[in-house]
């Protein structure tokens, strides 16, 4: 099917539209769709003022973006581990996989427990989403990390530590009542405050 003449969609929601065509792409097609997806949404997070009615694209979950973006830090992190043993690697793979999906859940558990109307796989695609600025401190330690003392390699910590948080804030804290935005947001810091961390002394 001839694809040049479509007009090239504004938002998601349009996106969303072109999956009536599923049965009539190939492979290569569905996945350059899904990659044109995961790009507009990581927009999102690499300029949180872009975000508009406070993250409604987000809302549209998916799961493919958290879950390349938790594989590539859980991969990231098991490279640079200190240890060479394999086990030892594994382990960390592990770790971090694991609490990103667990951390997730708990978020969200907090969230509406608080009164917050949002759904796991939402909440799943928004803390998937903003972990990619994490993504890339781990990348800048484990290619010269090693070069640097340990002051200097704070410097990254701390600024995708702010930008993860700064990017998914303004998303939970929309879901719960105003006074209650606090505690809503408490857990998102700890989460992304853990994994910065766990990045710098793995």
């Amino acid at each position: 099917m001839d694809y040049t003449n479509q007009k090239q969609p504004q938002n998601y929601s349009q996106m969303e539209d072109l999956k009536t065509l599923d049965l009539e792409e190939s492979v290569s097609e569905t996945i350059m769709r899904d990659l044109r997806m995961i790009a507009y949404k990581l927009k999102y997070v690499l300029i949180p003022k872009e975000q508009e009615d406070n993250g409604k694209e987000l809302r549209n979950w998916d799961l493919w973006g958290p879950l390349i973006f938790c594989l590539a830090l859980a991969m990231t992190l098991s490279f640079k581990a200190d240890s060479t043993t394999s086990s030892s690697k594994s382990d960390v793979f592990a770790i971090i996989f694991v609490l990103i999906w667990v951390g997730a859940f708990v978020v969200t558990l907090n969230a509406q427990l608080l009164g917050g109307k949002v759904s796991f796989f939402q909440s799943v695609c928004l803390l998937g989403y903003c972990v990619f600025p994490i993504n890339i401190e781990a990348l800048i330690i484990a290619f010269i990390g090693s070069y640097l003392p340990f002051v200097v390699k704070l410097i990254p910590v701390i600024i995708c530590f702010a930008w993860s948080a700064y990017s998914s804030v303004g998303f939970m804290a929309s879901l719960v009542p105003p006074h209650k935005k606090k505690l809503a947001v408490y857990p998102v810091f700890l989460f992304y405050l853990f994994l910065s961390w766990f990045s710098l002394i793995v």
